[in-house]
């Protein structure tokens, strides 16, 4: 019978937050894997036995994953093939995502008619950035009659801790190229131009934000099929955010694909310890109400990224772990939107239609204005 979790790189930075999570939801039925299998012990220790350590190497999953067990699947890590998700979307293992790089999950959205034969569930875009950014687009799309743009922008704490993955990932990607839509069409744009301020609220003021490739901007003109959008990214110190734009523009980020360089410019991102822990998610829209042009905002802030990440992705992995979810690949903002739950908190809740009881999120705090 299936009823396995398998966190897939599970005593990791964000993956060791949501095992932990999911075990004391499911406990025993939640295995953090990764290809150590003494770190996977290791972590499973401090848990009590809710959660079980599992030795998985994505290389030979074919031996590795016994899908006749396993009911969901938690991946929080990067792939480049897609032959491990369609096993498990063909055996009808349920699949969650939280990776970040558009080319992939836009690859797996063509396995959705498998997905939903076998009655398994897939959710893309989960966590903050890519994740809640989805979910407040569909809160703007809620809003108005019609949506024409969606701008997007994530300020990350540089006194907070974040994982050697995440950290590797937005180091690789100073620079790098990638599409964009703008008014229907898809254009090339590059990481780290086109600066632009966004409002980040009374408290955190306006910071100015550069493009970056957040995959939320590739998928929400399919899945709310608005014109444009476009994501951008600030440190909370400026004087970091603007000295990365110009190590852009000045053609220096060539240098980080020399093995020593990039080695050191990941330890020093990782070693950095000033400004704040708190992070921000912000997404402006703009449209038609009532035949009037029409700008809603809304924020969601906090601390500490990574765990923010992790309780998002939990709370979409128990809803599909619950089951009652149709069978497909979805992104989140095609199944779930995000309510008010009291005063400042906000809470996981299926799109109409769907029955489930709501996913309280607690630690993110939500704000919106006109």
């Amino acid at each position: 019978m299936k009823q396995d979790i398998v966190v897939i790189g599970g005593y990791g930075h964000v993956g060791g937050d949501i095992s932990k999570q999911l075990g004391a939801n499911f406990p025993g039925k939640v295995y953090a894997a990764g290809r150590s299998l003494e770190r996977a012990k290791q972590f499973a220790d401090q848990t009590g036995g809710q959660v079980k350590p599992m030795a998985f190497n994505l290389t030979n999953w074919k031996q590795e994953m016994d899908f006749e067990r396993v009911k969901l699947v938690v991946m929080c890590m990067d792939q480049t093939d897609d032959a491990f998700v369609q096993a498990c979307l063909r055996s009808g293992t349920h699949y969650v995502d939280i990776s970040a790089y558009g080319p992939f999950l836009t690859s797996l959205e063509k396995h959705t008619e498998e997905a939903a034969q076998a009655q398994a569930t897939a959710v893309l875009s989960v966590g903050l950035a890519p994740g809640v950014t989805n979910l407040l687009a569909r809160k703007a799309q809620q809003e108005l009659d019609q949506l024409d743009s969606v701008d997007i922008a994530i300020m990350l704490g540089l006194g907070d801790q974040h994982g050697k993955a995440a950290i590797e990932w937005t180091v690789d990607s100073i620079g790098r190229a990638f599409s964009i839509v703008e008014n229907g069409g898809v254009t090339q744009t590059v990481s780290f131009s086109g600066g632009k301020r966004t409002d980040f609220g009374k408290e955190l003021g306006s910071r100015m934000a550069y493009r970056f490739p957040f995959s939320d901007q590739q998928s929400l003109p399919r899945t709310l099929k608005v014109p444009t959008v476009s994501t951008r990214l600030c440190f909370d110190s400026g004087v970091v955010t603007r000295l990365v734009a110009w190590i852009r523009a000045t053609g220096l980020f060539r240098l980080l694909k020399v093995k020593w360089i990039r080695s050191a410019a990941v330890s020093s991102f990782g070693m950095m310890r000033f400004g704040s822990d708190g992070y921000a998610v912000k997404v402006d829209g703009w449209g038609m109400k009532n035949a009037a042009k029409k700008h809603v905002q809304y924020l969601v802030d906090g601390s500490h990224e990574a765990a923010a990440t992790a309780k998002v992705a939990t709370a979409v992995a128990t809803a599909v772990y619950e089951g009652g979810l149709p069978g497909g690949v979805f992104h989140t903002e095609q199944l779930f939107e995000l309510v008010k739950s009291g005063k400042g908190k906000i809470a996981l809740q299926a799109a109409a239609g769907i029955t489930k009881r709501p996913q309280i999120i607690e630690g993110l705090r939500y704000d919106s204005w006109e």
